[in-house]
């Protein structure tokens, strides 16, 4: 069976772009105010489309090739669609299509700083713009393994998808949510604990 390797939060596309010169930390500031304004202002169908042209022309400069952009972006499309229908049953339509705009621009956004910042680059420029903190008692060292903990686990999380939907289409096993999310959850849980071990084993929170 053939392993994917294009997963979510994975790939570094390497270039010389301003995109890619800019600090990470620089990146996820602008990503954690994009997001708030997105998510305070954007009120209607326009406004929402305009939150995800900002992030598509970030692709554009930073050189990004439309097939791994989309490899990127294709995978939470099965569940913010579906989110987005019952969205539009509870609510309306313009509420459903502008949840669906908003949520879906914040994650492009996102996926463009992993696209462009290696982890290590990340989490080395957050930990150098906390370091100041450190005098007060902030957990430097702490927050930033925490957050390269974060970023390592979600691709980790798609992979675990991907493995289950394989394996079920494999066994000719039609779609069930149960089926479907039990041993995901499973796998998820002993991934958690043999990484809580093993960072136990090392010493780390002592």
């Amino acid at each position: 069976m053939k392993r994917r390797t294009n997963i979510p939060l994975s790939v570094y596309v390497p270039g010389d772009t301003f995109i890619h010169r800019m600090k990470p930390s620089w990146k996820i500031l602008i990503l954690i105010v994009f997001i708030l304004v997105t998510s305070i202002f954007c009120r209607t169908i326009p406004l929402a489309a305009a939150s995800v042209l900002l992030p598509a022309l970030a692709f554009v400069i930073a050189k990004v090739p439309p097939k791994i952009a989309w490899s990127q972006m294709w995978p939470p499309l099965f569940i913010l669609v579906p989110l987005a229908a019952f969205q539009w049953w509870a609510r309306d339509f313009e509420y459903a299509v502008v949840m669906f705009l908003t949520i879906f621009a914040a994650m492009m956004a996102a996926f463009l700083l992993t696209l462009t910042s290696t982890v290590d680059a990340i989490m080395e420029s957050l930990e150098d713009s906390l370091r100041p903190l450190a005098r007060f008692g902030l957990p430097v060292e702490t927050i930033s393994l925490a957050m390269s903990l974060t970023i390592r686990l979600i691709p980790l999380m798609f992979e675990t998808v991907y493995e289950v939907l394989d394996a079920r289409k494999a066994r000719g096993a039609g779609f069930s949510p149960l089926a479907f999310g039990t041993p995901v959850i499973i796998r998820s849980i002993r991934r958690a604990r043999a990484m809580g071990e093993a960072l136990q084993a090392r010493g780390v929170g002592d």
